[in-house]
């Protein structure tokens, strides 16, 4: 499936921000609350906090790595003791072998058993008996909330071994990913994670934690609309990672068959239209994903799904947008209100070859329109 059409109003660092060019955990303990009203004031232990933040980074450090390449540097994290290691696909590029680094000033190299452009996700492996290796645990990024204390710990600019922290700015967001369809468009990645967290080129790859220390995401890029004299992106307080969930799908796949296969529907679709636009298209709801195009055979298709090829005058489009298409609103029966909803519910809950049930509204009709999914081609 397609990305949404977006205006490009900034530019999307994506393997310039990875790449620089040329034990046991802490217990889970209670943190004092934020105030939540306004003029509200709650005490906070400071010391307390930052002693949980040191102790994060004692326990949690030796399970990240450098990954170098002949031209690149970026992060990883250790994913199991049998020596896989977590990373951005992007970070080892084409390779197959890199270098990989330990914080104890261990080198060694790794293979790369499996790489997925559609999540920027790559897995690879170290002799286990070569080196001391540190698994960080899981967490589940379906409990996260937006306001919520993380931690990146990463090689920006080649600097190891580095700590910064933010918050989770928004949930389940989307970008193109590197994988292009046949079409010659851009897949979609899903199910990111927005972050403050201060990431530059060398994050990516590492680990996105919560405050227990658990991965909930691995840092990927940054949008920003400057660079530094020396070409480099500047970090502009929007990060985004791959969810972990996303993870728990993807790796355990590229370590046993070095590849993923991506439900997919075979459409493009729009969303966030203004009022003038919603009207001029005559749609029966402000939300939901409104379908663009349809693929010649592709699943969306032999569904009966229905795009856009009315003509219409619709505002500010030069005359490329259509009347006509159905208006995607729920899947299974859970409600979306964007593209980037759909996209996070294939990609997490169902595999090729599953059925899905689209809620369309079709004109003045609501419809239930069930899509037998297919691999990404």
């Amino acid at each position: 499936m397609n990305k949404k059409l977006i205006l490009p109003v900034v530019l999307l660092v994506f393997s310039s921000l990875a790449c620089q060019l040329g034990s046991v955990l802490p217990t889970r303990q209670s943190v004092a609350p934020v105030p939540t009203l306004p003029g509200e004031t709650v005490p906070v232990d400071l010391t307390s906090q930052q002693d949980r933040l040191v102790n994060l980074f004692q326990n949690v450090n030796p399970g990240v790595v450098a990954i170098k390449t002949g031209s690149a540097l970026g992060s990883g994290w250790v994913y199991s003791g049998e020596g896989y290691i977590v990373t951005n696909a992007h970070v080892v590029d084409t390779e197959t072998r890199v270098e990989v680094d330990f914080p104890t000033g261990d080198k060694v190299y790794g293979d790369v058993v499996g790489s997925d452009a559609n999540s920027d996700l790559a897995v690879v492996r170290v002799d286990p008996a070569g080196v001391s290796l540190v698994p960080l645990p899981l967490g589940d990024s379906d409990d996260l909330q937006v306001g919520q204390i993380v931690i990146a710990i990463g090689n920006p600019f080649g600097y190891s071994s580095t700590m910064t922290t933010g918050i989770v700015s928004a949930l389940g967001r989307s970008m193109p990913s590197a994988a292009v369809s046949p079409g010659g468009n851009a897949y979609s990645a899903g199910d990111l994670i927005q972050t403050d967290t201060a990431l530059n080129p060398g994050n990516s790859g590492g680990p996105l934690l919560n405050l227990n220390g658990e991965v909930v995401g691995v840092n990927r890029a940054i949008r920003t609309s400057g660079y530094t004299d020396s070409g480099e992106p500047v970090n502009s307080g929007i990060g985004f990672a791959i969810s972990v969930n996303t993870v728990k799908r993807v790796v355990p796949s590229l370590i046993a068959t070095g590849r993923f296969d991506y439900p997919y529907l075979g459409i493009s679709a729009i969303d966030d239209l203004p009022l003038d636009v919603i009207d001029a298209l005559h749609l029966q709801s402000t939300t939901g994903a409104y379908v663009t195009s349809v693929v010649p055979g592709g699943p969306s298709d032999q569904a009966g799904l229905v795009a856009g090829s009315q003509a219409a005058s619709v505002p500010g489009t030069s005359g490329n947008l259509y009347a006509g298409g159905d208006l995607i609103v729920a899947v299974d029966g859970q409600q979306i209100f964007t593209f980037d909803d759909l996209i996070r519910y294939l990609i997490l809950h169902k595999a090729p070859g599953e059925v899905v049930t689209l809620t369309v509204w079709r004109g003045d009709q609501q419809l239930e329109v069930p899509v037998t999914l297919a691999a990404r081609p």
